[in-house]
């Protein structure tokens, strides 16, 4: 048979194997690292016979998959959790194996254990899976019929694997064994157990099977897998950093926020100087946003279900949503704020001079969120949206998705953000044409393409109303994290009967991008935390500075510098206490407060104050006023440097 690889043209034996293809083609350190192939959308393991593909290409193109590539990085993974089950096993006969597949970050596995595992437990797994590696034992993989995997596994003892048999549709199931462990996968897999290199085990959890809490809760091993040693020890350099920058532990430690489960899981409770935190930065984003040409609205947090019901939510988001019942109606506590905003833009008849109409909302959304998924303020039940819903003529459509993408490289430029742009098309479950479906996301791309911005395809991942641009920010520690969103929706207008007047005197049917920014205020002000360790800038920082005195005869200038600092809009707070100077300096230091200003019997004769910066530099006795104009210097530079504009006065 003909097959291509790289480029070239080769008639190749139908017996031939893939990796005997594909290695024919690949000399060196590149046929090394091969680990499977790809032909057309599927992946396949390298012992799979030419023969076997089942292609209606008369010439399929045999794509090499390397060990270091995104998709090579997560059959290793996949294949790592396949020898964390073995040797799980091996140590503990009388666990049952559920599901291990790889994820962003490494892979896990599900056991049903007597006793649920700790990170004590690790080592002795670890040894074992290093031996699996040294014994290079192959992956075999084998189709077998459903009742044959049944039978299989019921003989096996493994009720979790005959209830995922059942569930699957087809006729035949796919098994692959290393050693003595044989297991239910699609695969495709590395072929052999010797190239896991490099792995650790991280972390153990509680999981419900299914994630179902009327199910029975498994121990979940959390670990990881590299290509490269190296790349190995950089990622756990990097949990050893997040542990220290860990929001919840420095939330606590600079007494911005709290919450409390019994009453109110998932849900924060915002301290003085968290909430002021959230006002700095709600203040700037309304000033921002109206500078921008935005307006600024509020919807109701209750709306009768029967709206729900007309958007689509009900039927493709219920589950996520909260209702309530008043006089006997239902109502639909919002999860989002389109709905509202729609009804504002119908309230009155538009022309098409009116548009684009850009509508701005700091709204507070509710959405049920299991109890096993919320992290702090990463994953809330009740969070705060940036959210603003631009309704626009189809002509309009590119210039308003362009200039919400600069807003987004604004916004995170301002706090030294890196970040990337995906695509997320159409999901299995979506309401709308697939006409409609494919203009919005050609929208989408031309806007990225128009601006030279590179971008990857998220297959499936778009809203069920509208397909969207996800905005991906790296922090200073190289960790990616998801916030932004711009969606294009053709569908709700249809469904909400919005229309505006033309040049033709006709009713026509505007086009309405969905779009978040900072994404939920408590989630970004939790990355922010880590990005920044707590060291907020400046001109965000609850408390800008801190005057401390030496001895208690410096308490009357001290008070003096207290108020000319207030008055000039920087937020200042004073140590009076009776303590010595180191102690105040690592309090404030502690607290991670920008400046520390020093009151001795000399800065009183001087009438400054001595300005110590929270990374321990010195900038010596500097006069009140040099001390105001530093601050709000600091303060203004990144506003000045990225165009946009703020003051704290």
């Amino acid at each position: 048979m003909n097959v291509r690889i790289e480029g070239e043209v080769k008639e190749m034996a139908g017996a031939l194997s893939l990796g005997e293809a594909l290695r024919g083609s690949l000399s060196g350190k590149r046929g090394k690292a091969l680990v499977a192939a790809e032909v057309g959308p599927e992946l396949f393991d390298l012992s799979t016979p030419l023969s076997a593909l089942n292609t209606t290409t008369e010439t399929p193109e045999i794509t090499p998959v390397f060990i270091d590539s995104p998709k090579g990085l997560e059959i290793l993974r996949h294949s790592a959790a396949h020898i964390l089950a073995e040797a799980v096993l091996r140590l503990y006969p009388d666990a049952k194996v559920t599901i291990g597949p790889a994820i962003e970050t490494g892979f896990y596995y599900d056991f049903d254990v007597k006793k649920p595992f700790t990170p004590e437990d690790f080592p002795a797994i670890e040894a074992e899976m290093r031996k699996i590696v040294e014994e290079n034992q192959l992956f075999a993989r084998k189709v077998v019929s459903k009742e044959e995997a049944v039978a299989l596994f019921k003989d096996k003892g493994e009720d979790y694997k005959v209830e995922l048999i059942n569930d699957i549709p087809d006729a035949t199931v796919s098994l692959y064994t290393i050693g003595e462990f044989i297991d239910l996968c699609r695969g495709p897999h590395l072929p052999a157990t010797g190239l896991v290199k490099a792995f650790k085990l991280l972390s153990v959890a509680g999981a419900y099977w299914r994630g179902d809490e009327k199910n029975r809760m498994l121990s979940r091993i959390y670990a990881t897998a590299f290509a490269d040693p190296k790349e190995l020890d950089r990622y756990l350099r990097q949990l050893e950093e997040a542990k220290k920058r860990d929001h919840r532990k420095l939330g606590k430690d600079l007494n911005l926020f709290a919450f409390h489960e019994d009453v109110a899981p998932g849900m924060v409770f915002w301290h003085p100087k968290g909430m002021l935190i959230r006002t700095i930065l709600e203040d700037f984003l309304r000033k921002e946003h109206l500078r921008r040409h935005y307006d600024i609205v509020q919807g109701p947090q209750l709306l009768r279900r029967e709206l729900w019901e007309r958007s689509g939510h009900y039927a493709n988001y219920r589950e996520n949503m909260y209702f309530s019942e008043i006089d006997g109606d239902a109502y639909g506590i919002k999860p989002m704020n389109c709905l509202s905003h729609m009804l504002i833009y119908g309230s009155e008849t538009r022309s098409y001079r009116d548009l684009p109409l850009r509508m701005f909302e700091l709204g507070v959304v509710h959405r049920h969120e299991k109890s096993g998924v919320m992290h702090g303020l990463l994953r809330v039940r009740q969070f705060t949206q940036d959210d603003a819903h631009i309704i626009c003529r189809p002509d309009q459509l590119e210039e308003e998705i362009v200039s919400v993408i600069k807003l987004v490289q604004d916004l995170f430029g301002l706090f030294g953000f890196s970040i990337k742009f995906g695509v997320a098309t159409r999901p299995e479950k979506y309401i709308g044409t697939e006409e409609a479906w494919d203009k919005a996301t050609a929208a989408l791309k031309m806007a990225l393409e128009h601006q030279g911005i590179d971008y990857v395809i998220n297959e499936g991942d778009g809203a069920f109303y509208g397909p969207k641009i996800d905005g991906r920010v790296t922090d200073s520690i190289g960790r990616e994290w998801q916030c932004s969103t711009i969606q294009v929706d053709f569908t709700l207008p249809e469904r909400f009967d919005l229309t505006y007047v033309g040049q033709d005197g006709e009713k026509h049917r505007p086009v309405m991008v969905h779009r978040a920014i900072l994404g939920s205020l408590e989630r970004f002000i939790g990355v922010l935390i880590e990005h920044c360790a707590g060291n907020f800038p400046t001109w965000l920082a609850p408390e800008q500075a801190r005057i401390m005195t030496v001895t208690e005869a410096q308490n009357d200038f001290a008070r003096k510098a207290l108020e000319t600092l207030k008055a000039a809009g920087i937020r200042c707070g004073i140590d009076q206490r009776n303590e010595k100077l180191g102690f105040k300096v690592r309090a404030a230091q502690t607290e991670k407060i920008p400046y520390i200003l020093v009151v001795g019997d000399k800065e009183v004769e001087a009438e400054g104050v001595n300005v110590r910066l929270r990374g321990d530099e010195s900038l010596g006795l500097k006069s009140l006023e040099e001390v105001k104009n530093l601050i709000l210097e600091d303060c203004d530079q990144p506003f000045t440097n990225g165009g946009m504009r703020y003051r704290f006065s």
